[in-house]
């Protein structure tokens, strides 16, 4: 899952961004409401958002209510020092669908991000299947009859996405725009390495889809 994270304290961004693509997100983080407008309005790639609501150039509340008025439907948590309860109304009442005041846990953080998307996950379920090979959302295991396998981070988002779209060639471009983001400084080989690792992990596991290549357009799990 791809989360957009809006902080201007750098230090707390660098180590939230460490804590949750330790939990297997990828993260996008920016530093003002502008920018954070920019990215909620700019791409539909987004499965939650994190809003700090004071943040240079444009609050988060401001940010989040012209982003609600353009037609962005990505569930957003508001982050603040701000505790009185008028202020909390206010930023649930712009389209926040919840609300943390600082300090907070991560582990109540990350349990909140589960929530709030735990509506896609009961959609799809935590369980992807495509021949014999199954992931686990949770675990991030990878499996068939003959074994299971952990997958790394970046592993794990790329098979997710083969996984929910099984016989679609993905372009190189959107693995990169989905997994390392617009501002990665990764080269797009690295998409190339970790198909390659990939490969090899359903190989060993014995699994009946294979990772396949068009060359020039992109790559697809088939049957």
């Amino acid at each position: 899952m791809r989360l957009l994270l809006a902080e201007d304290e750098k230090e707390l961004s660098n180590a939230l961004c460490a804590i949750l693509e330790h939990n297997n997100y990828s993260v996008d983080a920016v530093y003002n409401g502008l920018d954070a407008l920019e990215y909620l309005t700019g791409s539909d790639k987004y499965d939650a958002a994190i809003l700090d609501i004071m943040m240079p150039g444009m609050d988060g509340i401001t940010a989040l209510k012209k982003a609600r008025a353009q037609g962005c439907s990505i569930p957003v948590i508001m982050l603040t020092a701000r505790t009185e309860v008028d202020d909390r109304v206010e930023g649930l009442d712009s389209g926040a669908d919840d609300y943390m005041p600082k300090p907070f846990s991560t582990k109540e953080l990350l349990a909140r991000i589960r929530a709030l998307t735990r509506r896609r996950e009961e959609i799809t379920g935590n369980t992807l299947t495509v021949g014999n090979l199954s992931l686990d959302r949770l675990s991030s295991n990878l499996s068939t009859p003959n074994g299971s396998i952990k997958l790394a981070n970046k592993e794990f988002q790329m098979m997710e996405m083969f996984m929910n779209n099984p016989g679609r060639i993905i372009p190189v471009d959107e693995f990169m725009d989905r997994i390392w983001g617009w501002d990665a400084e990764a080269e797009t080989n690295v998409v190339w390495v970790n198909i390659s690792y990939l490969r090899k992990k359903l190989t060993s596991l014995g699994s009946t889809a294979s990772i396949r290549v068009s060359r020039g357009v992109g790559y697809s799990l088939e049957v």
